[in-house]
């Protein structure tokens, strides 16, 4: 559950002077206000069109979420009506992979009196566009404070991580993702009482730092 506006669009051209061809070849520079942008069009898609519309609409195939067990998201979402009041959501932060193709943003929910936090998971494909693979998100007692600006940080370049190595505990259902550059990873585990953890993990130029640690309880019986 979760988010809703501000941010506009800008798209940069990774500097470096070279020969005509080169300038047409290099790849595009990280972009953290495209998935800001995504998040935003995603929270207004669900106002207009409805919540679970909005939500089949930008999901990747293989996309997942939790409820509270893992699902194949699409799958899951056939079956879903949109509910009279959508939630609105806001994003706060965003972190991206150093290519720029894999994202994450993290934010705040709110529906009627009820508030709490969402993270995505979003991946950029061949012809650009940017869908989800990884949503989840919480209810909390406190709402989270809106910054004054959306927080924004980029995974370093330049060198390449090892690719971690995590496995889950017994009974636990633990997958991790990862981006083509191995700069952006996302661990997420549900554990045999239906609580979770997902983890966001950064290239900082010499560890996978986490920015993002989000736990959430088992539910209530």
């Amino acid at each position: 559950m979760r988010r809703l506006l501000a941010a506009a669009l800008v798209l940069t051209l990774a500097g470096c002077a070279g020969s005509q061809g080169d300038f047409r070849n290099r790849p595009l520079a990280a972009n953290p206000s495209a998935f800001i942008a995504a998040e935003i069009r995603f929270a207004q898609l669900a106002q207009a069109e409805g919540q679970w519309t909005a939500f089949r609409e930008t999901a990747h195939p293989d996309a997942i979420m939790f409820v509270p067990e893992r699902v194949k998201a699409q799958d899951w979402l056939k079956s879903q009506k949109d509910p009279a009041e959508a939630v609105k959501w806001q994003p706060h932060a965003v972190y991206v992979s150093c290519d720029g193709n894999s994202g994450v943003t993290t934010g705040a929910w709110q529906k009627g009196p009820a508030n709490g936090f969402f993270t995505t998971v979003w991946t950029r494909d061949k012809k650009g566009r940017l869908s989800w693979v990884l949503d989840h998100g919480d209810a909390l007692t406190t709402p989270r404070e809106a910054p004054e600006f959306i927080a924004s940080k980029l995974a370093v370049c330049g060198s390449r991580p090892a690719v971690p190595i995590e496995a889950g505990g017994e009974g636990e259902d633990m997958a991790v993702g990862l981006s083509a550059d191995q700069t952006l990873s996302w661990t997420s585990t549900v554990r045999a009482d239906k609580s979770r953890r997902v983890t966001i993990r950064l290239w900082d130029g010499k560890d996978m730092a986490t920015v993002i640690d989000d736990r959430v309880a088992a539910p209530r019986p």
